[in-house]
């Protein structure tokens, strides 16, 4: 016996769309296997063919000097690919699932089989809130599969765009976000490739936006010290290793702060700065590394937040616009 879960319209949207299933599982199990021989062979091959260094090669390993070059530029690569997933998802629910129906007519034939057009609305909202968190939780165990070696090191960070997003739960609300906003603007514009290039629209703004001010969700940690010697001299010290700096520079006695070499001693040209003005320590504003969490659960949050929002006003669209 079928699921009730399965029946009805979910059971209706997965039948109509399966082919775009099968073809998301399928990339899915081939990122699967190509991460995991990528991994296999850095483990296996890390260091660069006959003794090459930097430069040509002539026995090189798929054009890269060796299986760990070849294994990172692929996952920088790949966490950069990362943050088109919500906008794919987005124009995918916006298009196919919700557009093309209501342009074609074909969600009248719904509505008279016992199915109230909230119920219509909400069968789509699950099935592709429910296929889109399990295959982004998906790649992202690929994606963790892949960079759990070199993550911190080399040139992948945990606080870069793309990484960020891959390693913890924004990645799922933003997903979330893009079901929402997808569903809100198909009913809205009722035309399927106008929905979907203003639902990618939305939701890269969206993505655009919280990369730039992430980092100001959370206080910043500060160190400071004291700076001698002329010229001036200083080396900052306390700065836990791993972390993503906002601002260093230096201060005088009052506590006003400077570009470092901006102030007496060796003042620069043409910066604003009193002639008598004497540094007398340095600071450094950062993140450490134990913030990423605290960011990221503000962050999803707020995106989800935003996903409620566009929730309900996708069935108060509904409403307004059904007889």
């Amino acid at each position: 016996m079928s699921s009730p879960l399965l029946r009805g319209p979910r059971w209706a949207d997965l039948r109509l769309h399966r082919t775009a299933l099968w073809t998301a599982g399928g990339l899915i199990v081939f990122a699967a296997a190509l991460t995991g021989y990528f991994r296999w062979a850095a483990e296996t091959y890390p260091e660069a063919l006959d003794g090459c260094g930097i430069g040509p090669c002539e026995n090189t390993f798929l054009g890269f000097a060796s299986a760990q070059d070849l294994l990172n530029e692929y996952m920088s690569n790949a966490s950069v690919a990362f943050l088109l997933l919500p906008l794919m998802i987005g124009a995918f629910v916006a298009g196919p699932m919700t557009g093309r129906e209501l342009e074609a007519g074909l969600h009248r034939l719904a509505w008279t089989q016992s199915v109230t057009p909230a119920r219509w609305l909400a069968s789509k909202l699950t099935v592709a809130a429910t296929l889109g968190t399990a295959g982004t939780l998906a790649l992202m165990g690929v994606f963790q599969l892949g960079a759990s070696g070199i993550l911190g090191r080399w040139n992948l960070s945990w606080s870069d765009r793309g990484v960020y997003e891959a390693t913890g739960p924004t990645l799922v609300a933003y997903c979330l976000l893009a079901v929402a906003v997808g569903a809100l603007t198909g009913l809205l514009v009722r035309r399927t490739l106008l929905a979907m290039s203003l639902t990618g629209l939305v939701t890269g703004g969206v993505l655009l936006a919280f990369g730039s001010m992430r980092w100001d969700l959370f206080p910043v940690s500060t160190v400071s010290g004291r700076a001698s010697g002329t010229p001036l001299h200083y080396t900052m010290h306390g700065l836990p290793q791993n972390s993503l700096i906002m601002d260093t520079g230096v201060h005088n006695a009052a506590g006003e702060r400077f570009i470092a070499g901006q102030c007496s001693p060796g003042q620069m040209a043409n910066f604003p700065c009193p002639s008598d003005t004497r540094i007398t320590g340095w600071y450094a504003e950062f993140h450490p590394h134990s913030h990423f969490w605290y960011v990221q659960l503000v962050e999803t949050g707020i995106v989800l937040a935003l996903a409620a929002a566009a929730t309900y006003a996708a069935f108060r669209v509904l409403r307004r616009r059904t007889p």
